[in-house]
């Protein structure tokens, strides 16, 4: 078995790890650093497979970390975007009421932006919506001109050759096994290498929960995975410009079957939110035993469930039905027909879960001896990935004492 020896060692070569693998270079440049990933490319699951939305920071709650890093994120990533030739596009997004009822949670939503300070943020009624999306059903809808799409794998890509270019390895088909702790370093035993490092930083997504607990950490969470499904928009479509998005429901942190253009040019639709019944389930007939069993096991898993049944049933109604797929659809944008729809991809989301049940809104990174925990880092991850990694870089300065 292969040795390598780092001051940090980072598990996970998602977007966040790459992230902060890259602030970390930039802050503290004599340090060397092994960026360790189970599969044999970087950005395969959650960066791989989200939609590529770079969202302005409308939906959360002012001063949380989702707030604070999405805002400072998506400047950090379009200069970043910039600065490296990857291509990115301002195309704006709508978020609209189709009924009265939807009104006072979408007045919320909007005050909720303007006090995260989103810029060019306006309330706007059914004549100035059709002017952006004219096949729109819409009572009223708030418009952010400033959100954005870029492909997230080109991005991570990008991060990649650039935390090479340094000096520093990105270690592939390296599936961690154990870590222990001896002689002042962290030992981590993978598949085909064995490192050892001064310190840890802990990116694995929808593992993350299991790193930890193999450092003995028993954090106060459980992973449990969503699987998100989408239809593609057949080419030629004309009945979407950018991004249409529902007005959310308050007490489930997804954002409900939308619109979505692609960088690429063309359009998805989805996702919804099914529960799935393994860590990596791309598919509804994706099983794993043991982590179905772990999952079932764990006492938060059954509060979720008592607390998000009916919700529940019905995303998962909607994932076995195309029909009830196309209807939610609809309640968007009317003339949206059966044939504009063909079978598209899916994501899996890592989302903490509490023992009481409930489901973890904002990231979640805690400290422990020697390393660092990313234990929850769902939507806007992607946007906030740079200053996710210059908060971890700023927390690594003091856990650390680097200098």
């Amino acid at each position: 078995m292969n040795s390598e020896k780092c001051d940090i060692a980072i598990i996970g070569a998602g977007i966040v790890g790459l992230g902060t693998a890259l602030a970390l270079t930039e802050r503290f440049p004599r340090y060397s650093l092994a960026l360790i990933e189970k599969e044999p490319e970087i950005a395969s699951h959650q960066t791989g497979h989200n939609s590529g939305v770079i969202h302005a920071g409308i939906y959360y709650k002012p001063d949380s970390y989702k707030a604070i890093l999405c805002r400072q994120g998506v400047r950090m990533l379009t200069q970043f975007c910039d600065a490296n030739g990857v291509r990115y596009e301002r195309c704006g997004k709508l978020i609209i009421a189709t009924t009265q009822d939807e009104l006072p949670r979408l007045q919320m939503l909007y005050e909720r932006g303007i006090a995260n300070g989103i810029e060019g943020l306006q309330m706007i009624g059914p004549d100035r919506a059709r002017e952006i999306e004219p096949h729109a059903r819409v009572v009223q809808a708030i418009y952010s001109p400033n959100t954005g799409i870029v492909d997230y794998s080109e991005v991570a890509a990008a991060f990649a050759r650039k935390i090479a270019s340094q000096g520093h390895k990105i270690i592939t088909a390296a599936h961690v096994r154990a870590i222990s702790q001896s002689g002042g370093m962290v030992q981590i035993t993978s598949d085909n290498v064995h490192f050892q490092g001064r310190y840890l930083i802990n990116c694995a997504g929808l593992y993350a929960d299991r790193i930890a607990r193999l450092m003995g950490v028993k954090p106060d969470l459980q992973i449990i995975p969503f699987r998100g499904e989408y239809y593609s928009l057949q080419p030629g479509q004309d009945l979407i410009r950018a991004l249409i998005y529902p007005v959310p429901d308050p007490e489930f942190p997804f954002l409900g079957v939308h619109f979505t253009k692609r960088i690429q040019g063309d359009y998805e639709a989805g996702p919804n939110a099914v529960l799935a019944f393994a860590r990596e389930g791309y598919r509804f007939s994706n099983l794993h035993l043991l982590e179905l069993i772990e999952m079932l096991t764990y006492r938060g898993f059954w509060a979720m469930a008592w607390r998000y049944w009916q919700m529940e049933i019905f995303e998962l109604y909607r994932s076995l039905s195309r029909a009830a797929f196309l209807r939610a659809l609809q309640k968007l944008v009317p003339d949206l027909q059966d044939k504009h729809l063909a079978p598209g991809g899916s994501g899996v989301r890592a989302q903490a879960v509490t023992p009481q049940g409930s489901l973890v809104d904002d990231f979640k990174i805690m400290d422990a001896p020697n390393a660092i925990h990313v234990l929850n880092a769902p939507s806007p991850a992607a946007t906030a990935s740079l200053a996710i990694g210059r908060h971890i870089a700023e927390l690594a300065a003091k856990s650390f004492d680097l200098k």
